[in-house]
């Protein structure tokens, strides 16, 4: 495969539109830190966007940061931190699960809508942006969104090309929202919980006007690979409170109350809270340095523990939750099962199942991202036409 790295909008758009005019096809990369992710790219020639990297505009005072799509997730994380502020959806790091490397890019994150634990109550990826920069597959050079919330101009194209994985345009600048970060933390562990009573817990605790901004269940088969075993006894149901130390210590309080019928509620302060937290949103249990195929599910939060339930009568499956039970992380210990996967998702009221892991062998015949109704798949189509008339972006990734 031919690498070509753009280093300005200007050179993006001469090599998407000699690309365009001769019919030959462009697979879109960032750092190449979710390599393999989706289905396979039928290209020889790749566009990265490595030499677009900076931040163009950061001031804290208005909470909004500009950058260049091709600038290491790290360094924009690093100059947050300074200011005391955040990434709210919290987007995890693939590498350790996919057991890939190069360098996440902040345009990476976008292009595919990472979001993490917080994505509970600060939403998606894309819900905190607010404006792209693109070249679309005509070579031309988009603008769409701008620095303001109040700004709608283009909002429902910003909100399209985050999570498009690149068959949209290249993205070559993003403008989000930063909000302050919580300046302290602690964790709830309830322990000794199946899956199903877990999912009433985190019910009962999101109700709580406490502001949980974390909620997930660990079973048995994970809860020793968090923070180094140092969990209490049994499955783990952890919820975590941020922000002002006052007011965490209260919140925290008025939680735990609440969850004293439970026979075990221990608390985790900040430090392992942060490790726990950051393990939960990197998969820590299934970076095993294995093939066996991963799982991504999104379903409604009552649903995920009777997915699994009703999996395991016909497959080896191992799983977590995450986002009150929405979130379902699950390995299988054979094939990925893709049917059955997605038979008992449609059967329990529907949602995606995402293949986030896989060999090559089971990558080639498995559909990696929900299969579309047809009604949506048709409109996915003209979306894609009006894009990128020529078909160049990355063809094949989504289907």
């Amino acid at each position: 495969m031919i690498d070509l790295t753009a280093t300005s909008e200007e050179e993006a758009s001469a090599i998407v539109r000699a690309h365009a005019e001769a019919g030959r096809p462009l697979a879109i990369c960032g750092g190449d830190s979710r390599s393999g992710f989706g289905n396979a790219v039928a290209a020889e020639d790749r566009l990265r966007s490595t030499g677009l990297s900076g931040i163009v505009a950061y001031n804290p005072g208005e909470m909004v940061m500009t950058v260049r799509s091709g600038t290491p997730l790290a360094e924009v994380e690093a100059a947050l931190s300074e200011s005391g502020q955040m990434l709210a959806f919290e987007p995890m790091d693939h590498r350790p699960v996919m057991g890939t490397l190069g360098e996440p890019t902040i345009g990476g994150v976008f292009a595919a809508n990472v979001s993490g634990p917080r994505r509970l109550i600060a939403g998606a990826a894309r819900d905190s942006l607010l404006g792209v920069r693109f070249v679309n597959g005509r070579g031309e050079i988009i603008k769409a969104g701008g620095r303001v919330m109040k700004n709608v101009t283009g909002l429902d194209l910003v909100k399209l090309v985050a999570g498009s994985h690149g068959t949209l345009g290249f993205l070559t600048e993003v403008t989000f929202r930063v909000p302050p970060r919580p300046k302290t933390e602690q964790t709830v562990v309830l322990s000794g919980l199946n899956d199903a009573e877990a999912t009433n817990a985190m019910a009962a605790a999101m109700a709580l006007p406490v502001e949980v901004s974390g909620a997930a269940h660990l079973p048995l088969t994970v809860t020793w690979k968090f923070l180094a075993g140092k969990l209490p006894e049994g499955e783990a149901t952890v919820l975590r409170i941020e922000g002002l130390a006052g007011s965490v210590d209260a919140r925290i309080e008025k939680l735990a109350a609440a969850m004293s019928a439970f026979p075990t509620v221990t608390r985790l302060e900040q430090p392992e809270s942060q490790k726990l937290w950051q393990e939960i949103r990197d998969v820590l249990p299934y970076a095993d340095g294995t093939a066996r195929p991963v799982w991504r599910v999104s379903v409604a939060p009552g649903t995920g523990h009777r997915l699994v339930a009703a999996l395991r009568l016909e497959a080896g499956v191992d799983a977590f939750y995450d986002w009150q039970g929405g979130l379902v992380w699950m390995r299988m210990e054979a094939g990925p099962e893709a049917e059955q996967v997605r038979r008992y998702i449609k059967a329990l009221g529907g949602g995606h199942a995402t293949l986030i892991r896989a060999s090559g062998e089971a990558r080639a015949v498995t559909a990696a991202f929900q299969p579309e109704p047809e009604a949506v798949a048709m409109l996915s189509r003209r979306v894609k036409e009006k894009f990128d008339p020529a078909g160049i972006f990355n063809p094949g990734k989504m289907g």
